[in-house]
């Protein structure tokens, strides 16, 4: 098992690694126990924030801790931010490394939202309270969850395609059957496509799963499907690092911008793509909204405070959960501004490779 990289947020943050890679660098040293212990002292909540890797080298988690480390500090927080390898066991076993270090709450981006359940239970009969972050972890009680409307997304998708592309020949690629997300981003979807489906205006000639988040996975299996037919007038993708693969894939056989692709997260290349008519449009979640929030109720939770809830979901553990949830925008070339506005990426940036 590769040794667990720990990351003080106090040293934080390099700049995100390429979607591509599969392997973090080397491990900074971890942080004395003493750290915690000052903290203590100070009188200041020390919040554990557990991220899993594989999903860490997408753009947009890079953003998520910053804004939460950052928002955290500013309310006199004091927090641990914890990358694991990728796998369930490696984050396990840094969550119960936390644990050890005194940390107050614990936030999670789980690696895989069922198997996280065993540890989660611990970590909470222990008297800690948990967070689930952007994922619903599965089975067992959480103090929160908070995220996007993962099921609206998959309705902004269905939305742009009805639009775009009335009728025609749909690919679909999901994302990562280990995250919860994925399953209702594609209830989104069908909501608004099945009715299309139904009336013979679209068909859904191939609809494949992810095991991961991976650009890498993406490209190969899009692969397969192009080498066996380029017949599709959309293709629908769990997010913006398989819609790069998709494009990238189209642009090698110069069908790139002649077929709709939809995506989400917002990344730089995605936007990129959508002003220069490659992709037809990304879903936009303000993360900077969703983190700060996050680290006011991480604050709040861990100091005995009471945050009123969105609402109340249910995950399998036979318990309501309280969550607090944020609506994503759908982002098209028209309305790119939205994330120029919100300093999400710079004009400079997003229209690099046109004119405008």
């Amino acid at each position: 098992m590769k040794q667990a990289l720990m990351v003080l947020v106090t040293l934080l943050f390099m700049s995100c690694p390429a979607r591509n890679a599969r392997t973090p660098g080397q491990p900074a040293p971890a942080p004395p126990r003493a750290e915690a212990e000052r903290a203590a002292e100070e009188g200041k909540i020390t919040i554990g924030f557990s991220v899993a890797t594989d999903t860490f080298i997408v753009e947009r988690w890079n953003k998520d801790v910053k804004v939460f480390s950052g928002a955290a500090q500013e309310l006199g927080g004091n927090v641990i931010v914890q990358l694991s390898a990728g796998g369930i066991r490696e984050q396990i076993a840094q969550i119960n490394y936390m644990v050890n270090q005194n940390i107050d709450i614990l936030v999670v981006i789980a690696h895989d939202t069922e198997l996280i359940a065993g540890a989660v239970k611990q970590v909470r009969d222990a008297g800690i309270p948990v967070i689930a972050y952007d994922r619903m972890i599965q089975g067992t009680p959480l103090d929160a969850y908070i995220s996007f409307d993962s099921q609206e997304v998959g309705r902004q998708f269905g939305m742009a395609l009805r639009e775009a592309v009335p009728r025609g020949t749909y690919l679909v690629v999901n994302g990562g059957v280990h995250d919860v997300n994925s399953f209702d981003v594609s209830r989104g979807l069908h909501e608004i496509v099945d009715p299309l489906i139904a009336a013979g205006a679209v068909q859904i000639e191939r609809e494949i799963w992810l095991e991961e988040w991976s650009f890498d996975e993406a490209l190969e299996k899009i692969s397969g499907i192009l080498e066996e037919t380029t017949a599709f007038d959309a293709i629908v993708c769990g997010n913006d690092s398989i819609a790069q693969a998709a494009i990238q894939l189209l642009s090698e056989r110069r069908m790139a911008g002649e077929i709709a692709v939809v995506g989400q997260d917002a990344e730089l290349i995605s936007c990129q793509h959508i002003v220069e008519g490659l992709q037809l449009m990304t879903v936009y979640k303000p993360i900077g909204r969703l983190a700060a929030r996050a680290a006011g109720l991480a604050m709040a939770i861990a100091e005995k405070r009471a945050v009123p809830h969105d609402m109340l979901l249910e995950n399998g553990s036979g318990a309501q959960i309280p969550s607090y949830i944020e609506k994503p925008i759908a982002v098209f070339k028209e309305n790119m501004e939205v994330v120029i506005r919100d300093g999400f990426h710079s004009r400079e940036d997003v229209y690099r490779n046109v004119m405008f």
